[in-house]
């Protein structure tokens, strides 16, 4: 049995001529990712992911430079570790233009699943994707995520259904959706706990009754 994380990757080997096919899908541990509801949507955005051109750090940062124009009180914290020089820049370009970027360096799960309370919305900024464990994890949470329609994020995230997709490398439509979770706070309601439920299907204590059915 070839088994594929994703149906963004099932339909690549399909496509490659692979056959017995099967998709069981990336996991979390549900019960530590604790749900926040929130009441109204700001301009607090979170970022995680490693630090490498590949995951289009600087994108968040242009997105805060954008909407600080509108929100004075807007703030971004990008969470992770540096790869390839990617953080440097980010890091240089928030101190040029004064910008109120937070970094933390890499965190365990935990710590920044703690952290995620103090902020409302969740951005991917990835130029190339799968299904990452971190916009999984965002949707657990309860955070309004946007995310580039890149890969196979379209497999993950429904269009403003339980989360945003805009085109990627494009500052202006992810300032624009930005806006439009913060304008909305009825409608982004219903996509957070949508994308609650959606992610609640890769719950280990699920997921892993996959696994034990095929190793049967």
């Amino acid at each position: 049995m070839n088994v594929a994380p994703s149906s963004f990757l099932y339909n690549i080997f399909k496509e490659a001529g692979f056959e017995n096919l099967q998709i069981i899908p990336n996991s979390i541990e549900l019960n530590k990712y604790p749900f926040k509801e929130r009441g109204s949507f700001t301009p607090s955005l979170l970022w995680v992911r490693r630090f490498q051109t590949r995951y289009n750090p600087m994108l968040a940062v242009k997105v805060l430079e954008n909407l600080l124009l509108t929100y004075p009180d807007a703030e971004l914290c990008m969470v992770g570790p540096e790869k390839d020089g990617s953080m440097k820049s980010c890091r240089a370009y928030a101190e040029k233009y004064r910008l109120p970027v937070k970094f933390t360096g890499k965190l365990k799960k935990k710590e920044w699943a703690e952290i995620s309370t103090d902020y409302d919305i969740f951005l991917n900024t990835t130029n190339i994707d799968n299904t990452p464990i971190s916009v999984i994890e965002s949707m657990a949470l309860g955070l309004a995520v946007i995310s580039t329609d890149v890969g196979g994020m379209h497999y993950l995230i429904s269009n403003k259904k339980d989360g945003l997709l805009v085109p990627p490398k494009d500052e202006v439509a992810m300032t624009a959706a930005v806006k439009q979770l913060v304008e909305n706070p009825d409608e982004t309601r219903e996509m957070v706990q949508k994308a609650r439920e959606k992610v609640s299907g890769f719950d280990w204590e699920i997921v892993k009754e996959q696994w034990n059915e095929l190793l049967k």
